[in-house]
């Protein structure tokens, strides 16, 4: 099973990161990081007064697992969406966890199959 971590020593230690540093740090463009804002509820950058966003290394990190269930587990939007809401919601025994994850693979699976 691959490590979900994210990559916490590459994201520099700052308050906050304009998008386009959050692009480099996370390797997706800009739209794709202004799309997900509206896919996960989650992701809510704050803004300034001129209305630049500015995420917190929290944003980043969850960019980060967002990117690896969707690029890498495969993860359908709507998959990934339920994958978070769930594991935000219960803190689960590593088995249990397992279960759900498996359990929302294999959602995703039926969803692209259908």
């Amino acid at each position: 099973m691959q490590n979900t971590r994210s990559p916490q020593k590459d994201i520099p230690d700052k308050l906050y990161f304009r998008i386009g540093e959050v692009s480099k740090i996370v390797g997706l463009p800009t739209y794709v990081l202004r799309f997900w804002e509206t896919e996960f509820p989650r992701i809510r950058p704050k803004r300034t007064s001129s209305g630049q966003r500015l995420y917190t290394r929290g944003d980043i990190e969850l960019v980060l697992k967002i990117k690896n269930l969707l690029y890498e587990k495969k993860f359908t939007i709507q998959g990934a969406r339920q994958h978070l809401s769930a594991s935000a919601g219960n803190k689960k025994t590593p088995a249990n966890q397992l279960l759900q994850e498996l359990h929302s693979e294999l959602k995703s699976i039926r969803d692209r199959l259908s």
